[in-house]
């Protein structure tokens, strides 16, 4: 069973939708054969039909998919639904063509041919439907020169180590960094660097519009093996044991942000005092908390450390004197 806990939900249920047509049309495969082929463990692919048995498009028992593979070989019944090949609608066929055109845009794109064939046999099948993507324009994250972006693309497929002069907004400092490269990854309007540091000995993420130096070393960059990229399903903010601690009251209606940040502590607040949230959370932007601050609209108190006190004041103050001035 060891890996499951490690799968995000939303690569589960990729597998899943991917693995019932698979199976539909192999009726009767070993089991196996059947997780070999799916790049899967046997204890994975028997835990994936269990959940596959609580499935369907109802609740009733002939609504759900029927599996079988009690003696060693899957049968899939009743999910005719899901197996059928896929068909777009108007809105998915736009959002396809819309990132599509998006991804060809992508500076050092590799395979810049492929995605043209793909839009092309898209916006042909889709016709008059596909109108509404002209009215759309997706911009690609430019964080960072083209050049970085290049070099970085060039070093994960070489697999070339980096030496990085980077800037921690947090510090206010540029630190000095080995990183095996393991991905590229736009998000956010942002480009970012995932790799193996071998400062923090640990897996991070570097936006690359604050690399301030970048030199590819000729040395090997193959990460650690035991060295795994982020989920980054719920988005990149992910704080490191080193970023800067910060201590915000969270008062009622502000306590959502409990719930969406990971935060280290969490205390109840009483009425008398405010009520709401006491919380504990680390950043490595300052800039980011400022903005979360602020949007909050003074259901949220910063209260330590002392420099972020005064950024979040300032920044305030100097929001209220640009209201004055209109």
């Amino acid at each position: 069973m060891a890996g499951f806990a490690t799968e995000s939900a939303t690569a589960r249920l990729a597998r899943l939708l991917t693995m019932v047509p698979w199976l539909v049309n192999r009726q009767g495969i070993d089991l196996r054969q059947a997780a070999d082929d799916l790049g899967v463990s046997v204890d994975q692919l028997e835990a994936d039909l269990n959940l596959l048995f609580l499935c369907g498009y109802g609740q009733m028992p002939d609504e759900l998919i029927e599996a079988d593979w009690e003696e060693g070989r899957v049968f899939i019944g009743n999910a005719d639904t899901i197996a059928r090949p896929l068909r777009l609608g108007v809105d998915e066929a736009v959002t396809l063509i819309v990132g599509l055109r998006a991804l060809r845009e992508v500076p050092g794109l590799g395979d810049r041919d492929a995605v043209e064939r793909a839009l092309a046999k898209l916006e042909d099948a889709a016709g008059s439907a596909a109108a509404p993507a002209a009215r759309v324009r997706a911009e690609v994250a430019d964080g960072g020169s083209s050049e970085v972006l290049a070099r970085v693309r060039r070093a994960v497929t070489d697999r070339r180590r980096v030496h990085l002069r980077y800037l921690v907004p947090a510090r206010d400092e540029a630190t000095e960094r080995d990183v095996d490269p393991m991905r590229v990854v736009g998000m956010d309007g942002r480009w970012y660097l995932e790799g193996w540091c071998h400062r923090a000995g640990d897996t991070r993420m570097f936006r690359l519009d604050r690399i301030e130096e970048l030199t590819v070393l000729d040395v090997d960059g193959t990460p650690p093996a035991h060295a795994r990229e982020r989920d980054l399903s719920e988005g990149t903010f992910r704080p490191a044991a080193d970023d800067l601690l910060v201590t915000v009251h969270l008062l009622p209606g502000a306590t959502w942000v409990a719930d969406y940040y990971p935060v280290e502590s969490s205390e109840e607040i009483s009425a008398a005092d405010g009520g709401g949230l006491m919380v504990r959370l680390r950043t490595a932007d300052t800039a980011w908390l400022r903005r979360l601050v602020w949007r909050l609209g003074g259901r949220g108190v910063v209260l330590d450390p002392p420099q972020v006190v005064a950024e979040v004041a300032a920044g305030a103050a100097a929001a209220l004197t640009a209201y004055g001035e209109g």
